[in-house]
């Protein structure tokens, strides 16, 4: 059994999209031309890859295993489009990255920045996503770069993919003015305050480490937004803790921040798909993020007390 290699992006579109139309949209086709060629599609995967509803589709366990194999197949076609460019010194060169809001906002400017000053031949696409989607959109073909975290480590769902550390950094206690330090009860001094949390991943660090301290803690207030947080803190609002570079780019003047180690560290990093770092352009943006990271991490080692 064959199969078309083109039809296969084709149906890649439909899965994305929903439906037919909105596929045929995307590629900028139209709906009976998309839905011929995933009439011929199935036809040579040997039964139904789709089930059409009012609401849209939904794939068939044939459809999702072929979809797998249809993220890999965009990917590579991306890589060796990306090799072809430089092998032949086109002036072109296209770089899907994909950050959370902390490093968007503090490595990945300077790193465009430097990367525009070297190589303005590069283009680069920056989204922002927290690190499951960010991992979830390299691991699908969406994204070359995942510039994502994880707590006293890499993160647990990297899969296939490559990591390359970038640089760790303390997670700080966040208090409201006027609050006494801790003192010996450490965290569990605060096991009666209301706590803001911020995304999935460093709620459930939140949850952790208070856990090991011996109790739940009482989340009334959730935000991604850093400044949102330590505005909340800084009206007496709620507690926190945030890592250091949530405090570089925005440090409210009324916050109290406490340094304590046993709120663990957060580990900072690069995700790619194994062979991505041999693109040129991706190659090229990933060492403007390594410097971007080891001036950032020379930063807050000259600053800390």
């Amino acid at each position: 059994m064959a199969i078309d290699a083109r039809r296969t992006l084709i149906f890649r579109e439909i899965a994305k999209a929903g439906s037919i139309s909105g596929a045929a949209r995307a590629l900028g086709w139209t709906q009976p031309a998309v839905s011929q060629h995933l009439a011929r599609l199935e036809r040579e995967a040997g039964g139904p890859l789709l089930l059409r509803g009012p609401g849209g589709v939904t794939l068939t366990e044939a459809g999702a295993a072929l979809l797998r194999r249809a993220h890999v197949v965009a990917a590579e076609l991306h890589a060796a489009a990306e090799e072809l460019a430089a092998l032949t010194q086109l002036e072109a060169g296209r770089v899907r990255l994909v950050s959370f809001p902390t490093a968007a906002a503090t490595l990945v400017p300077e790193a465009l920045g430097a990367l525009a000053d070297e190589h303005p031949e590069i283009e680069v696409e920056l989204h922002e996503a927290e690190p499951p989607e960010a991992l979830a959109a390299v691991a699908a073909g969406d994204a070359d770069l995942a510039l994502v975290f994880g707590y006293d480590g890499p993160p647990a769902d990297l899969g296939p993919l490559v990591w390359r550390r970038l640089l760790d950094e303390p997670v700080h206690l966040v208090l409201p003015p006027g609050s006494r330090a801790p003192g010996r009860r450490g965290l569990a001094a605060f096991e009666d305050a209301d706590w803001i949390a911020g995304c999935v991943r460093c709620r459930t660090h939140l949850i952790d480490i208070c856990t090991q301290a011996g109790f739940t803690p009482a989340i009334r207030h959730t935000t991604d937004d850093y400044v949102v947080v330590q505005n909340l803190v800084a009206r007496g609002l709620g507690v926190t803790v945030l890592p250091d570079s949530a405090l570089s780019p925005y440090r409210h003047p009324d916050v109290r921040v406490i340094p304590m180690r046993s709120l663990g560290r957060r580990h900072v990093g690069v995700a790619h798909r194994p062979g991505g770092e041999t693109v040129p352009a991706t190659a090229a943006l990933l060492q403007q993020i390594a410097r971007a990271a080891l001036s950032a991490g020379s930063v807050r080692q000259a600053r800390t007390p």
